[in-house]
C-alpha cells in the first residue's frame, strides 16, 4: 500500500470514528432535550379549555400542553384573547397611552398588565416550541452524522483493503 492510501485511511477513519462519537451524543441529547421539554411544558399544568376554544384549534380541546406543537396551539390561543381584550393593541401600545393619560388612567394600566403578562406566557410558550424543533434538529443530525462516520470507516476500510501493496 503506497503512503497516500494509507493516510487516506487514516483520516477517513478518524473523521469516521469522530463522527461516529458526536452523532449518538447528538441523539441522546436530543432525545433528552425533549423529555426535558415535556417534563417542564407538563409541570406548569396548562389544559386547553374544554369548549369555546377558535375551529383552528378545536381538536386540541381538554387537552394538557405538554408537547412542543401543542405550547404552540396554546401561545396561539393566548393571542387570540389578547386581540380581543386589548382591541388588538400591544402592550407597547397600550403603555404609549398609559403616558399619555398621564399614568392615571386604571383601566389602562389594568389592560397593560393583562397584556405584558399575556405576551410573556405567549413569549414563553413560543420558546418551548423553538426548543422542540431544535431538539429535532440536533436528534436528525445526530442520526446523520452516525450513519456518516460509520460509512467513512467503511470506506477507510474498504480503500486499505484494497489498495496495492508496494513494498
Amino acid at each position: 500500500m503506497d503512503g497516500s492510501h494509507r493516510r487516506a485511511g487514516i483520516l477517513l477513519r478518524t473523521v469516521g470514528l469522530a463522527l461516529g462519537v458526536a452523532g449518538p451524543v447528538m441523539v441522546l441529547r436530543g432525545c433528552t432535550g425533549r423529555k426535558e421539554i415535556r417534563t417542564e411544558l407538563a409541570a406548569q399544568k396548562i389544559t386547553f379549555p374544554g369548549r369555546g376554544l377558535p375551529a383552528e384549534l378545536a381538536s386540541y380541546a381538554g387537552r394538557s400542553v405538554e408537547t412542543g406543537p401543542e405550547a404552540h396551539a396554546y401561545a396561539e390561543f393566548i393571542k387570540g384573547n389578547l386581540a380581543r381584550t386589548t382591541g388588538g393593541r400591544t402592550y407597547a401600545e397600550i403603555t404609549t397611552e398609559l403616558h399619555a393619560a398621564g399614568d392615571h388612567d386604571e383601566k389602562l394600566a389594568e389592560l397593560r398588565q393583562t397584556a405584558f403578562t399575556g405576551q410573556s406566557l405567549r413569549a414563553s410558550l413560543m420558546s418551548a416550541y423553538q426548543a422542540w424543533h431544535l431538539t429535532t434538529l440536533v436528534t436528525g443530525l445526530g442520526a446523520a452524522l452516525t450513519g456518516l462516520g460509520v460509512t467513512l470507516v467503511a470506506t477507510a476500510d474498504a480503500l486499505t483493503s484494497h489498495a496495492p501493496n508496494r513494498s
